[in-house]
Parts: C-alpha cells; sequence; structure tokens
C-alpha cells in the first residue's frame, strides 16, 4: 500500500488531496485500487508542537493556533513561531540524544487503549509527587520496550528515553521505591482492567468473543523466592527446572488479544486449572454458549463432564493413544477432506460413544514425514547401541551374572530413544548356567504397521453442532494465537525471570506484563487493519530508530552571544514515515527552546 498525491481543478482554482491505494491482481495484470480517501493535509494542519503532545498520541488534531496578522500580510508563508537569528553554524552541537520512537508508540498505544482515563480514576490521588497512573504508564512501556526488570527502569532506561519530555515526570522522580509502590497499587485494579480491555477491543476492533483460547505457559525466579507462597518447582516450559517458578493460564481471543489470565503455583499440573478460569470468565462475562479451545494437556474427562454441565461448547486435543480406537478410519482412504494442502480431516464418531460429542481425525502429509524421520533416527541410534552391548556379551570369555545391570544398561538407552523403545521388542539371551550370552532384537510386523498408520496424524474432540471438518479445524488452529502471545511474553516483553520475591509483588510484575502483552498484540490488530501485516516486530524496531536530541545553536543578540537550546525529534527515513502516516501517527514537527545561556559579552 502506498500514499498517492491528487491534484484537483475547481473554479480556476487547484485542490491537493491524499489517497491510500493498494495494487492488487487482476486478470489484466497488476492495477492500482484507491483503499481511502484521506483528505487535504496541508502543511499547516500538519504542524504541531510539544504542547499539542496530548492530541498527538491519542490521534486528535491539535488545536489551531492563530496567526500573527501582521507577519501573515508581510509573508504569507511564515509561521507564527519563527524566530531569526544570527547563529554560529561551525559552533552547532547536538547533545541529549534519547529513544524516542519506541516510547512514543508505546504511550499512543496506551492512550488509544484508554488505559490512562481509566486508571486516573481507579487509582485515588494523595500525597504522592507523581500520579499513580503515571507511574503505571512508565512500567508498562518499559515493559513493552522490553526492560526485564522495574530496576533497570529507574537505574538506567528511563534516563535514556524521552519520557521526562512525553510524560513530564522528571528522571530524579523516576526511582525503584516509587515503581515497587506504583505496582502494588496497579495489582488491586486487574479485574477492572481486563474488564476494560475486553470493551475496548470491541469498540476498536469490532472483536467477537465467539472463541475463547486458553493456555498455560510457567516463568522463573532468580532466587530462592521464598516470601512468594506460589513458588515452586514443576515442569519448566523454560528448560529452568533448577528454578522455582509460577504457572500462568492466559485467556485471549483467536486474534491473540489478552482477556484474562490467572497465576498458580509453579506445581499445578495444567488440567487441575480449568475449572478455575472457567468459572472466573464465567462469573465475569457471563455463561454464554462461547466455544473454548485447548490443547490435550488441558483434556481429562472431568474437565469435559464440566463444561459440558456448563452448557459450555468445546473443541480440545486429545493425546496420542486415543489414535487406537480409531485404526480401522485411519486404513481408509475415502470419506477424506482436504483442509489444505497437504492436510486432509475426517469427522468420526467414537466407537464406544453416546453419540453427544464427535471426534475430527487429522493427517498431516509433511508432519507425517518428519515423524517417520524422527523415528528412523531413534531406531537406527537405540540398534546400534543395543548391539554394541551384544557384542560386548559375546566377545567376553567372563560372561555376566549379573542380569540387572545388563538390563539397566538396556534400560538407559531405551529411555533415551522411547518412540523406538515402544517397536524394538530386546530379549536377553542365557545359556545353561542363566549367564548372559547376547541379545534378541525383533520388531514385530504388527508394531511396526500400526506405527506407521499413527505417523502425522491426531484427533481433535468437540461437542459443537458443526460438521465440516475443515472448519473444526480451523477453529482449532486458532490456538496457535495462545502459543504466539506466550512466544512474544517471553522474547519481545521479557517475561522471564521474575526477580520479586513477595507473591502479590509477583503478581502486580505480572499485570504489568499483561498490559505490556495487550499493547503489543494491539499495535499487531492496528497493523492489520492499515495494511501493513502483523510483524510488530519490526515495526517497533523501526520506530526505534527516531531520536529527539537538543541543538545547541550559537547565536548572537547585539553584543551577546547565547548559546540557544532546542529539543527536536529528528526527521525519520523515508520507510519510518510511511508507516507513521499509514498509523495516523504524527510526530511533534516544531522545535522548543529549552534554554538560553549567555556565554560572554562581545
Amino acid at each position: 500500500m502506498f500514499l498517492r498525491k491528487n491534484r484537483k481543478s475547481a473554479n480556476g482554482e487547484v485542490y491537493e488531496y491524499w489517497t491510500l491505494c493498494e495494487t492488487v491482481r487482476t486478470e489484466l495484470g497488476p492495477r492500482q485500487r484507491v483503499v481511502a480517501t484521506l483528505g487535504k493535509l496541508s502543511e499547516q494542519d500538519l504542524a504541531a508542537g510539544w504542547e499539542d503532545i496530548e492530541a498527538l498520541l491519542e490521534g486528535r488534531k491539535p488545536a489551531p493556533r492563530q496567526l500573527l496578522l501582521e507577519k501573515a500580510k508581510a509573508t504569507p508563508s511564515a509561521h507564527a513561531c519563527a524566530q531569526w537569528e544570527l547563529a554560529d553554524l561551525a559552533n552547532l552541537t547536538l547533545e541529549r540524544v534519547r529513544e524516542f520512537g519506541n516510547v512514543y508508540l508505546a504511550l499512543a498505544l496506551w492512550r488509544r487503549l484508554g488505559l490512562h482515563d481509566l486508571l486516573s480514576e481507579l487509582m485515588d490521588c494523595g500525597r504522592e509527587t507523581v500520579p499513580w497512573a503515571e507511574v503505571a504508564a512508565v512500567l508498562t512501556a518499559g515493559k513493552f520496550c522490553g526492560q526485564a526488570s522495574e530496576l533497570g527502569v529507574a537505574e538506567e532506561w528511563y534516563a535514556r528515553t524521552a519520557l521526562e519530555d512525553l510524560s513530564g515526570i522528571a528522571p530524579e522522580l523516576i526511582n525503584d521505591d516509587r515503581l515497587y509502590r506504583g505496582l502494588d497499587h496497579l495489582g488491586k485494579h486487574k479485574d477492572r482492567l481486563c474488564e476494560h480491555l475486553m470493551q475496548r477491543y470491541r469498540d476498536w476492533f469490532g472483536v467477537r468473543f465467539e472463541f475463547l483460547l486458553y493456555d498455560v505457559t510457567s516463568t522463573y525466579f532468580e532466587g530462592q523466592a521464598l516470601g512468594n507462597t506460589k513458588a515452586a518447582r514443576g515442569y519448566s516450559r523454560d528448560k529452568r527446572s533448577d528454578c522455582k517458578q509460577v504457572c500462568i493460564g492466559l485467556v485471549c481471543t483467536p486474534e491473540g488479544l489478552p482477556l484474562n489470565y490467572e497465576v498458580f503455583a509453579g506445581n499445578r499440573v495444567d488440567v487441575t486449572t480449568v475449572e478455575d478460569v472457567v468459572r472466573k470468565m464465567e462469573d465475569r462475562f457471563g455463561q454464554a454458549e462461547r466455544i473454548w479451545v485447548m490443547d490435550r494437556g488441558m483434556v481429562s474427562e472431568a474437565n469435559i463432564d464440566f463444561l459440558r454441565q456448563r452448557k459450555a461448547l468445546y473443541i480440545v486435543g486429545t493425546p496420542k493413544a486415543d489414535l487406537r480406537h480409531f485404526e480401522a478410519e485411519l486404513a481408509e482412504e475415502e470419506n477424506w477432506k482436504v483442509v489444505q494442502h497437504g492436510l486432509e480431516a475426517r469427522v468420526v464418531a467414537h466407537p464406544d460413544g453416546d453419540g453427544s460429542e464427535k471426534y475430527v481425525l487429522c493427517r498431516s502429509q509433511a508432519r507425517g514425514e518428519k515423524e517417520k524421520a524422527m523415528l528412523e533416527r531413534q531406531m537406527n541410534r537405540l540398534t546400534e547401541e543395543l548391539l554394541k552391548i551384544d557384542a560386548t556379551l559375546r566377545k567376553s570369555k567372563k560372561k555376566e551374572t549379573d542380569l540387572g545391570k545388563i538390563e539397566r544398561r538396556i534400560g538407559r538407552w531405551q529411555g533415551r530413544n522411547p518412540a523406538a523403545a515402544r517397536l524394538l521388542d530386546v530379549v536377553v539371551l542365557r545359556d545353561d548356567k542363566q549367564r548372559a550370552t547376547g541379545l534378541q532384537l525383533s520388531c514385530p510386523l504388527e508394531k511396526g504397521t500400526k506405527s506407521d498408520l499413527a505417523k502425522g496424524a491426531y484427533l481433535l474432540r468437540t461437542n459443537c453442532m458443526e460438521t465440516d471438518p475443515a472448519k473444526l479445524w480451523r477453529w482449532y488452529m486458532q490456538l496457535t494465537q495462545a502459543e504466539a502471545a506466550f512466544r512474544t511474553a517471553k522474547s519481545d516483553i521479557g517475561l522471564r525471570p521474575v526477580y520479586h520475591r513477595k507473591t502479590e509483588r509477583v503478581e502486580a510484575h505480572l499485570l504489568v506484563c499483561f498490559l505490556s502483552l495487550a499493547l503489543w498484540r494491539s499495535l499487531e490488530m492496528w497493523m492489520l487493519g492499515k495494511g501493513l501485516g502483523s510483524n510488530a516486530r519490526k515495526l517497533v524496531n523501526a520506530f526505534g530508530t527516531i531520536k529527539s536530541m537538543d541543538v545547541v545553536v550559537p547565536v548572537r543578540r547585539g553584543d551577546l552571544e547565547v548559546k540557544v537550546r532546542l529539543r527536536t525529534v529528528a526527521k525519520p527515513e523515508d520507510d519510518v514515515a510511511v508507516l507513521l502516516s499509514h498509523l495516523g501517527l504524527r510526530l511533534p514537527s516544531r522545535s522548543k527552546t529549552v534554554q538560553n545561556v549567555v556565554e560572554k559579552n562581545g
């Protein structure tokens, strides 16, 4: 997509206006189509200064300013703020270079989600120097920009950004104590924030909440976390079993917009969290007939019965072992529907079911080839090691009598190659004196045949009335948005590790991460709506090139030499300017004088 400048003549006058266009493929070749007419964007309309920051962040047009009539008559193109000085360009310097683009984007998202107004109402003002609502904005902006800890925000990050100019909070007022107290105040309003975000998603993006995706992840602690009652060792998704952790259950929309989350003990099993989350979502948003989408880690008969009792619809994955009930259907080559290239699906009934639910049998050619290659690699590795054991036993003159020692050695390699171990039978050969003389390896044909059928196949379970397997499969695959949200939280936002010790402080820290995730995913939806794709990481990196700085200009005023310090935002590169234009974001186009220093008399 691109912007096009147009000219139109009417009654002898020429008018200019802008249109947003895109290139589309047609039978006659590529053609350009007008997506939207943006109207007239004159330089005067776009001229906004630092005093208009709030209007720019919220997407409002700055208030018009009255031009000086005498200047307008003398030079019609002159701006009211124009000021001419005799400058010494040879000694012009740039100072105080700050990160501007990323924090500007974070605050723009914060305000367009309406979080500044909501928290200003919720967080009562007392004797604090900095309002807690503004502290919450600083905390969320820091997390949005990938800061791992509040201490890092206070000691280093805040001072190198333009947040002082955007928020009006001096760097000396941002310290770790104030940020920690801000966490404590913010953590009390989690439920209200979740309700507000749900309404804002509906208003801004038109999101419908027919589907709710639920998944669980974990984040670990640096330190012993003795003050946190939920910190415990459990299954770590971060491969840090040496650290205590907490589990986080996230509910989001198919677009990946986060709706709610719950913090569980680090040793909590995923399947036991479903009832808590479903009850809280229904208590908060009503017991509507929404479709819950969950992976197989959440599936148990107790959870399925619970969802049925709540009259909830569901699409869930099932354990791989359940495929054994559908061996006949897997062997058939008819009644399969092509969902996409290389993927087929069909709706089947459980042989022992009561007809209240259906199953979707899926098989992927690419996934099957991958699983076969993995199994072949395991079989080769396990066979090679077992043959080594066999050769050792046959060559040894002193036969091994401790069969338990041999079995433990075999079991060690079987544990490293579990898929191959299920297919390969191993028997220890013995002589008349019960001494080990070798190994006998075999792979029954029946086991191999069943294994080949199951390669690339998986099973979904649902009580929805829909009978089209393609639709049911697509609904389930929306769960990848929840997984993508977790990846964003961990790789871009810096969810891990957690350095806090107190339970309430940790939950408040996770609330900041949740709000930052809401900003990040809202940015992706915003980009999609503007035809910019959904790669928010690339856009954030592009905005990171925008800097603010002080231009120090030595000027002469009569007999005095004065240094004028002008705070300005660097002009973005052309590609970044296009992104700003598409998103409707405008930067301050005028500098402001922040300091005049008299150097010496002439």
